[in-house]
């Protein structure tokens, strides 16, 4: 990880992710010292970058929901060049390893969906080296209790199940079972 970055959250941990145009004033004006842009496109992007940096905050670019830049590793260029972000977040280890080259941050994003994502996913870290990793979900079990309460069928928490307590945690979230594929936790 590169250094400082564990100083860029703040006291708080938390972290602005901007899923909105509308909701980029609020992330403005909020303490957190980070925001995470998940909006914008080719026109828009450098806009959104500019006026989180004058607002003191450290920004960081999802490159992947970026409307017109495409996939080519070139973007990363041109990111860094024209738009200038602390740094980029993607699912993607080329964008990721060619931020790098490029002098930005780069942040990793992860769909842990079961054992054989994270296998998958801690292969690619070690390829990409990011600086960190953002790893989705993050909150299972409030998951868990929302669809329990939403939905009128029975709700069973399954993958990355690797321990006793891991199933009791997502029973008293509400699971009506929990599936998992590690035989020791059959018996």
């Amino acid at each position: 990880m590169a250094q400082g970055l564990y100083d860029y959250w703040g006291p708080d941990r938390r972290v602005a992710a901007v899923r909105k145009s509308e909701d980029l004033p609020a992330a403005l004006r909020n303490s957190w010292p980070v925001v995470f842009l998940l909006i914008g496109d080719l026109f828009t992007a450098e806009r959104y970058v500019a006026e989180t940096l004058r607002a003191g905050k450290k920004v960081f670019l999802h490159v992947d929901f970026i409307a017109g830049l495409g996939g080519d590793p070139i973007v990363i260029k041109y990111i860094a060049e024209r738009i200038k972000p602390t740094g980029i977040i993607s699912t993607k280890s080329h964008f990721v390893k060619n931020a790098k080259k490029h002098g930005l941050l780069a942040i990793q994003r992860l769909f842990i969906i079961d054992t054989s994502a994270l296998e998958q996913g801690i292969h690619n870290i070690r390829q990409s080296e990011p600086d960190a990793i953002e790893i989705m979900p993050g909150l299972l079990t409030r998951v868990i209790s929302e669809l329990r309460d939403n939905v009128p069928i029975p709700v069973i928490a399954g993958g990355l199940i690797k321990e006793q307590a891991e199933i009791d945690i997502a029973l008293e979230a509400g699971a009506s079972a929990v599936s998992m594929g590690n035989r020791l936790l059959w018996t």
